[in-house]
């Protein structure tokens, strides 16, 4: 099952995929997808970030791979969802995108065994968590404003149920810039996998439902600039659509 989040006509509705790029409202009803504003698929609690958790894309950023998860949490002012615009800073060189695997924690998990884990999965999504290289500082990365910055992660459209994915191991993942694929890799070569993931945060904390696990991205980042048209796919998800802006069209859009 797939289920997505929009706000159309002064309210918030839960929405299914119709035929031709439309989605459908509870009532039946069927609007152009371009046609509304698209939410993240669910509310974030706390969102998990991993990095270098692709061997290829450690190496492509210089980094040994880790030996253990390395984690941090992203402030929910990150998450944006379908068909929105992330800001380019204009003094930035090389920013670029990490299109990830997310998945949505659907009941509560502490001290939870590998075997059991994909029982506490309510879903997975899309994600793509944009990076600015100029801010990265050391091994402990990434610092605030790398992966800080409101709307730097697009999550979407949809939220796919755990049944209808059945192996979150073995998905394709690929992004495409303007229409030219930049990306392309596969979740069976994750460093640490969903069940290990789940295992590992739950042995220290307690993860509760809403809580989503972006689960790094392999290597193919290539620089963005604005005016570029980011989507990034995950085999059975769907694919997120994203455009990269300028300071000026960015803070526009706020006024």
């Amino acid at each position: 099952m797939k289920q997505g989040r929009i706000v159309w006509n002064g309210g918030i509705h839960h929405v299914r995929p119709g035929p031709d790029g439309t989605v459908v409202l509870a009532d039946g009803r069927q609007l152009s997808e371009q046609d509304v504003q698209w939410l993240p698929p669910v509310e974030p609690r706390t969102v998990f970030a991993l990095g270098l958790n692709y061997a290829d894309h450690a190496r492509e950023l210089d980094f040994t791979p880790p030996s253990e998860p390395v984690a941090f949490i992203k402030p929910a002012g990150t998450v944006i969802g379908h068909r929105t615009i992330t800001r380019r800073p204009a003094d930035v060189t090389f920013m670029h995108y990490e299109c990830e695997l997310a998945v949505v924690i659907g009941k509560t998990a502490y001290r939870v065994s590998k075997a059991d884990a994909l029982d506490y999965v309510a879903g997975y999504t899309v994600a793509n968590d944009y990076a600015i290289r100029d801010y990265l500082e050391n091994y402990y990365r990434p610092n605030l404003r790398v992966k800080g910055r409101d709307n730097c992660t697009p999550m979407g459209p949809w939220l796919v149920s755990r049944d209808a994915i059945r192996d979150p191991g073995n998905l394709r993942l690929q992004t495409r810039v303007n229409g030219v694929v930049t990306q392309e890799g596969t979740t069976a070569d994750l460093i640490f996998d969903v069940p290990t993931l789940i295992e590992w945060l739950s042995s220290f904390m307690t993860l509760s439902p809403g809580d989503v696990i972006l689960t790094g991205t392999p290597k193919g980042s290539v620089d963005v600039k604005a005016g570029d048209v980011v989507e990034t796919e995950v085999e059975g998800l769907g694919i997120l659509v994203n455009t990269i802006v300028s300071d000026e069209q960015y803070f526009a859009s706020k006024q």
